[in-house]
């Protein structure tokens, strides 16, 4: 019996850990503004595909909303975005 509920605990605590299988968000840049030749190639990305840039309130909402199928932001999106400007990744 105490088998049967630790298999249980262990398939009911794998369900709610695993992410749904979703394409893989953009990551972070860590420049508001895009310069020389980086400005081509953002531009020349679709608005889905572009990296979430601190600050950059529609594209990310946008973003948002294609990946997660809901467009506000989450408290790590805060923590990734202020982030990204300290250590400009």
């Amino acid at each position: 019996m105490k088998r049967c509920i630790v298999a249980m605990a262990f398939v009911t605590a794998l369900l709610f850990t695993m992410a749904p299988a979703r394409a893989s968000e953009p990551g972070w840049w860590g420049h508001v503004f895009a310069r020389g030749h980086d400005r081509i190639v953002v531009e020349s990305t679709p608005i889905v595909h572009r990296p979430y840039r601190p600050l950059h309130f529609y594209g990310n909402t946008i973003r948002r909303s294609y990946y997660r199928g809901d467009p506000m932001p989450r408290p790590r999106d805060f923590l990734l975005g202020s982030g990204s400007l300290i250590f400009r990744r």
